[in-house]
């Protein structure tokens, strides 16, 4: 898959498209902090394949996705990669600045196109160090993402393919409304990790269970509970730990 550059990234007026609040992150800011974030958050269109971005790279903002889902991918150096965490409405993408460390070893890829909102480092940087709410409510949604990060480590060593799939499938609608997905095979197997057959394969055993519907890269869930009780024990295990730690982010 052929992905887009990190300066052609697209600002946009924040309107109608693009409501801070339905990003659970930010609507779980305390009043005052919201008053002093709104100035300073920056709308921007979140294209299919945009890297926002690249393994070494210092990262310049962190982004907050409203309608889309980015996936963050390890790449190694003959160019396969794997993702180890997806991230949506629930969430933030960037937490490397924050956490002191300025760049990250992995790539952050638009996986679901929409739109998000960004804020720069430095002003990321300035309100976490004022070791307030927004710092505890940054930090426990860390250690969620890096459950979800270890858990997919697991996930990907002692599950099957169509297991992945279902855990994949679920965690990816958890971040969007509705129950529909805009996914290329080629770009499921650059998530998973795996051969584009692979992912034909366990897409069509999902189908033929009636659980979903899939033509033409657009992934239709029709049977959640199905889905639910199809996929492994991680799946449950990533939500939960959201839950508990992050108990005004609702799951769908």
């Amino acid at each position: 898959m052929k992905y887009s550059k990190p300066q052609k990234i697209v600002t946009v007026k924040i309107d109608g498209n693009i409501n801070p609040r339905d990003n659970h992150l930010l609507a779980s800011l305390p009043d005052a902090e919201w008053a002093r974030w709104l100035p300073m958050l920056e709308g921007i269109k979140m294209p299919l394949g945009l890297v926002l971005y690249e393994s070494g790279m210092k990262l310049s903002h962190v982004y907050f996705p409203i309608t889309s889902i980015v996936s963050l991918l390890y790449v190694l150096e003959d160019g396969g990669s794997a993702e180890i965490a997806v991230v949506g409405n629930e969430g933030v993408v960037g937490i490397s600045i924050f956490m002191g460390g300025e760049s990250t070893p992995s790539r952050a890829v638009v996986q679901s196109a929409g739109y998000g909102l960004r804020l720069r480092a430095d002003a990321t940087s300035i309100e976490f160090n004022r070791a307030g709410p927004v710092m505890h409510l940054l930090l426990r949604y860390t250690q969620a993402l890096i459950t979800q990060m270890s858990q997919t480590a697991v996930c990907n060593r002692h599950h099957t393919l169509d297991q992945q799939l279902c855990r994949w499938l679920l965690l990816s609608l958890d971040r969007l409304r509705g129950s529909d997905l805009i996914m290329t095979q080629e770009l499921i197997a650059n998530m998973l990790g795996v051969r584009r057959e692979g992912v034909t394969e366990a897409a069509l055993k999902l189908q033929s269970a009636g659980l979903i519907r899939y033509a033409r890269g657009h992934i239709s869930v029709i049977d959640r509970p199905g889905l639910e009780r199809r996929t492994c024990e991680c799946y449950e295990v990533v939500r939960k730990e959201y839950d508990r730690l992050l108990p005004n982010i609702e799951a769908v």
